[in-house]
């Protein structure tokens, strides 16, 4: 089958190829044939080295199809059924998940280090144990979540990552109260997410910042009040907050400098929530002083604060209703033969999400 593929760190094209296989599917597991897949600012930051994984890799971690084979013990889903790639996938059994915190169970980490394609009789992995750059993935059964039938795959692909992250740290993490100010650090596909949560929580002021002015434009039309560039945030801060600083700053970057302005434009007593990933070896400067006296509350959010399965759910019914716009944040769509116009358009801030669309 083809599959695209990070055959070294630090390359920045793909090596898309028709020789690649999948892993048997085995007890547990199951075989989705993909029909949509999208690029996520996280598959490059493990193109980049940000992200240590283990190469070579096909990436994509967001994507949704049909399932073609089911392996012995999975019940929920049979073949033929629509499912959304859950990446990080709820065990129901750990500590976090019986707390309600399946977004934090870490029983997906074990496919990581387990290559789950071959090429030309080499291993090859899957990016965080899925890999969905490819016509055909296995993945653990639970990584297979039924995508009711209203919903395009296209749409399905987004909700296993980007927009379930981006609202659910909205709606879980920080709860954003109505009437709120809020702004938004870095307006890729998850960051125009969290806007579109914001407006969902009923933030009265929301600000998009993005050194892109096509992504400062997709902002506004998703749901942002104002958009300013990194060079024009300060004055529009002390602007719209009267110098005291924003009720919530969502910095969705990764970067300790854009923690470091989040942490500035939040007002005393307000909230930072960080859902950009970063580098293991980049500290953001805050000291001790200021974190007692100032009572600025610090929240990470990883993958939607919550359970990733009522996450899901909820996603799809604030779609259902109209609440939140997931068709306007494709702005390209391309086949999966030219998967490298998908890295190309995320580097240069060209896109918000490119679907790859697959068989």
């Amino acid at each position: 089958m083809r599959a695209a593929i990070l055959q070294q760190t630090g390359d920045d094209t793909l090596d898309v190829r028709d020789d690649v296989t999948t892993r048997p599917v085995g007890p547990g597991t199951v075989r989705i044939k993909m029909r949509a897949a999208s690029l996520c600012h996280s598959d490059v930051s493990g193109m980049n080295g940000t992200l240590a994984l283990p190469t070579p890799f096909v990436p994509g971690h967001e994507g949704a199809g049909e399932i073609a084979e089911v392996g012995e013990g999975v019940t929920h889903v049979s073949v033929g059924d629509r499912v959304v790639v859950c990446w990080m996938p709820p065990c129901g059994r750990c500590g976090s998940c019986k707390r309600g915190e399946g977004n934090l169970c870490l029983s997906g980490m074990a496919n990581v280090t387990t290559p789950t394609f071959s090429s030309d009789g080499n291993p090859v992995f899957g990016f965080i144990g899925t890999g969905t750059f490819a016509e055909e993935i296995v993945v653990a059964g639970n990584a297979a979540v039924p995508l009711p039938d209203d919903v395009p795959f296209e749409v399905g692909a987004l909700i296993g990552c980007g927009v379930t992250t981006g609202i659910g740290a909205v709606l879980h993490t920080a709860k954003v109260a109505p009437g709120s100010k809020v702004a938004v650090i870095g307006c890729g596909g998850v960051g125009v997410s969290v806007i579109q949560g914001a407006k969902v929580a009923g933030a009265s002021t929301v600000v998009a910042v993005d050194p892109v002015a096509g992504r400062r434009d997709w902002a506004l039309e998703l749901g942002a009040t104002h958009a300013a560039s990194p060079e024009e945030y300060a004055q529009l801060c002390a602007s719209l907050t009267g110098g005291e600083g924003f009720d919530y700053v969502f910095e969705v970057v990764g970067k300790a400098a854009t923690v470091r302005t989040a942490y500035d434009t939040t007002r005393r007593g307000g909230t930072v929530c960080l859902v950009g990933v970063g580098a293991k070896s980049d500290f953001p400067k805050i000291n001790l002083s200021e974190l007692v006296m100032h009572e600025k509350k610090l929240l990470p959010s990883f993958y939607g604060g919550a359970d990733v399965l009522k996450n899901f759910a909820q996603v799809i019914d604030l779609w259902r209703a109209g609440e939140i716009d997931l068709e306007k944040m494709i702005t390209h769509r391309v086949p999966l033969d030219r998967a490298n116009d998908a890295v190309r358009q995320m580097h240069t801030g060209e896109a918000l999400r490119t679907v790859l669309t697959i068989g």
